[in-house]
């Protein structure tokens, strides 16, 4: 059973390595892309605002959110006894998990926004 087990993690491995390498036969021109103005400031600019609308209210909301709980959390955890002081700690860590995730998302949705217009030059 555990060589059967090896064999197919291996495969797997080896499968995934194979889509990775694989060749794409497309030819863009970067220049005609960006020099055409109906594709630069037609639906482009349309989505990249909606995108950016959205990451600023998640983030904002995620902001808002994360003050909240934080204090709620920082009372309790001041008015509360020893045991419930345990409670508290152990309900900050997917406390401190989402505030990470929220803010992480949103770090990384700027970074590719910024390194979208950077190769497009918009």
């Amino acid at each position: 059973m555990k060589k059967l087990e090896k064999v197919l993690n291996v495969l797997v491995i080896v499968i995934m390595l194979a889509c990775i390498c694989t060749n794409v036969f497309a030819v863009v021109d970067l220049n005609q892309v960006t020099a055409d103005k109906t594709l630069q400031d037609g639906a482009d600019t349309t989505i990249e605002n909606i995108g950016s609308t959205i990451l600023t209210i998640i983030t904002n909301v995620g902001m808002i959110l994360a003050v909240i709980i934080v204090a709620v959390l920082g009372i309790k955890y001041m008015m509360g006894s020893t045991e419930e002081k345990a409670e508290y700690k152990k309900s900050m860590i997917p406390y401190l998990v989402g505030a990470v995730l929220v803010f992480g998302a949103s770090a990384v949705g700027k970074a590719v926004v910024g390194f979208g217009r950077s190769v497009t030059g918009a």
